[in-house]
């Protein structure tokens, strides 16, 4: 079999022609990610556009919010309105209470809060009892007038009685959570019985006001600041009584040995203290700030002094330790059966 011959290409041989794809290939457009801006200012950090000043992120993130000229508009008013409402309130409560004044008694400071409390649970030793005086400035003042507590330990205050009585209310309902028989009544009952005490004390020192024939203001609200600081040994009490007997209450030597203990500290305290209250005539001689009390009046104050402090505050002291939360609500196991 022979192969036929070829002749020779034609001079001009049709140009080739290569494959043109029929699909777009859908490659994505990839971008490298700028380099970190430097907190020095270094590569990649652009500056801001010139007259366009920097903002807060913060700021930035609300959308200028607090730059905002009606947000800045209702903030000023709101400020406005809350000031208004607070001499609003100021003016109306003052009507029954002198708020200057009770800020005499809340002017306090850690070193006095410490040694105050020291005094009334170690009262036997210390000297001397009388309260620090000075002159008012003002020349319109009668009298003189006391230093604040900060500055003097014998001034009475009301931070701690304040302190002390909320510090009463959560260490029982704690007790009572210790020993597995917390519930939200126990707060209630518990301020309740502790709010009693607080206002039959009030009657007493309105009655002792009255026949006391005690005017002075400063007087009144010594007495009231007083009338709270048997609440430091009455949680003195429990907390040592309860941590003994491993939290079943204050009943048993232990809890009567440290309730003896702390109620003659505190009558003590009062008896010394109040002393410079109910006799100002005991102060230095001299003093155009003195009262003279006749000798019948004298008489009645000191017995009252002597009351108060032994009696009246026996009375409230063993209340508020004998009241016992640690087996729950009062009433409620019979109830339940």
């Amino acid at each position: 079999m022979q192969r036929g011959t070829y002749g020779m290409p034609p001079a001009n041989s049709p140009p080739l022609h290569h494959p043109v794809p029929q699909h777009i290939s859908q490659v994505p457009n990839l971008r490298s990610p700028p380099p970190p801006a430097s907190q020095n200012g270094g590569y990649g950090q652009q500056s801001p556009p010139q007259g366009q000043q920097a903002q807060n992120p913060y700021m930035a993130q609300f959308g200028g919010f607090m730059t905002d000229p009606t947000a800045q508009m209702g903030l000023q008013m709101g400020q406005s309105a809350m000031k208004v409402g607070q001499d609003y309130v100021e003016q109306n409560f003052n009507r029954y209470v002198n708020v200057s004044a009770l800020k005499h008694y809340f002017n306090v400071s850690n070193s006095y809060v410490t040694h105050k409390l020291l005094l009334v649970l170690f009262p036997w030793r210390h000297r001397p009892w009388s309260r620090q005086q000075t002159h008012s400035s003002d020349p319109s003042a009668r009298g003189t007038e006391f230093l604040p507590p900060r500055e003097d330990v014998n001034s009475p205050d009301m931070y701690i009685p304040l302190m002390a009585f909320v510090t009463y209310v959560l260490l029982t309902t704690l007790i009572a959570g210790l020993n597995g028989k917390f519930e939200p009544q126990l707060l209630g009952m518990t301020f309740s019985n502790a709010s009693v005490v607080i206002v039959l004390e009030l009657l007493v020192l309105w009655l002792g006001r009255y026949f006391l024939n005690i005017s002075s203001e400063s007087q009144i609200y010594d007495l009231v600041a007083y009338s709270g600081y048997k609440f430091v040994g009455v949680i003195v009490t429990i907390a040592v009584a309860a941590s003994i007997n491993r939290g079943k209450g204050t009943g048993g030597w232990v809890g009567w040995g440290v309730f003896a203990y702390t109620f003659m500290a505190n009558a003590f305290f009062l008896l010394r203290s109040l002393k410079y209250v109910l006799l100002p005539s005991d102060n230095a001689p001299g003093n155009p700030g003195v009262q003279i009390i006749a000798r019948g009046q004298r008489s009645r104050r000191t017995q009252f002094l002597f009351v108060y402090s032994y009696v009246v505050q026996f009375a409230f002291m063993w209340w508020l330790t004998a009241l016992n939360f640690t087996t729950g609500v009062p009433g409620k196991a019979k109830s339940g059966r």
